[in-house]
């Protein structure tokens, strides 16, 4: 896992947080200073909770379970699904369905009805109903894949949240809170990093700042899906020898026939006999 370096953060932004009066007390401890009325986040820190949360994400994926990236804000949307499409993961970066966690069988049927209506338009008999009703199925297609298509191989709840502005997702981390998924977070000067189980003080408004944290992320979750591939590799190895083994037929060794003494008996008679005579 290559290393976050310091000057990688500061040409990126990462350090810019709100003014002043935005602040939430609770960041003290991540904030450097204040300057012109901006508070100016500690970058040392920031390294230290990233490299954090970058080992917690790659054991996840090294374990095969997903993290759900969420990011609904303009600058992060673009950026957040490049990320998350590189390493396999799911993401939402539409607006966040209520009770997507909370209500989670409610959203896997909408995603089974999605690929119903996948299945209808590729019927040979798709082209026979009237234009109308065409339109209409396609329209409701098209909605669906806009808010759930990020979404449609999670088949069960995620493993972890990785949330852009915790903020404005606050639903997603109350969702995420209220079941106990550990939440990983850029939090910037204005937001409370207590809600957060692995929060990385950084400028969640830049992209450039996104991007250079992201990246950190998913170069982790990458070498955690690359040794979990390695594992996969070697266990089949050790295991192919064995089952080799098992199917080779068992030769069966043919022994020479000793000579019993009752075979011996009638030679040994027949060569007494002239003798008697």
């Amino acid at each position: 896992m290559n290393e976050l370096k310091f000057e990688e953060l500061l040409d990126a932004g990462c350090h810019f947080g709100h003014l002043k009066r935005k602040w939430n007390p609770k960041m003290a401890p991540y904030i450097f200073k204040e300057h012109n009325g901006i508070h100016v986040i500690d970058l040392q820190k920031t390294i230290v909770k990233a490299d954090e949360a970058a080992a917690a994400l790659k054991q996840m994926a090294k374990s095969g379970k997903k993290v759900l990236f969420v990011a609904t804000k303009k600058q992060a949307k673009e950026v957040v699904a490049e990320m998350a499409k590189s390493v396999d993961m799911p993401f939402v970066t539409e607006r966040w369905p209520g009770g997507m966690l909370t209500n989670f069988q409610t959203i896997r049927k909408a995603v089974k009805k999605m690929n119903s209506l996948d299945a209808l338009m590729h019927d040979k008999d798709f082209n026979n109903i009237s234009k109308r009703e065409r339109l209409q199925v396609q329209r409701e297609r098209a909605k669906l894949d806009k808010n759930l298509g990020s979404i449609a191989d999670l088949t069960r709840l995620p493993s972890a949240l990785f949330v852009i502005d915790i903020n404005k997702e606050h639903i997603a981390v109350a969702e995420a809170r209220r079941l106990n998924i550990p939440t990983f977070a850029l939090v910037d000067t204005n937001t409370n990093p207590e809600l957060i189980d692995f929060p990385i003080p950084a400028n969640d408004d830049a992209s450039k700042s996104i991007a250079a944290i992201l990246k950190h992320m998913c170069e982790a979750i990458q070498e955690g899906l690359n040794e979990r591939a390695l594992d996969k590799d070697a266990q089949a190895e050790e295991e192919a020898p064995v089952e080799a083994a098992e199917e080779k037929p068992v030769e069966k060794k043919t022994r020479a026939r000793r000579p019993r003494k009752s075979d011996d008996a009638p030679k040994a008679e027949a060569e007494e006999a002239p003798k008697a005579e």
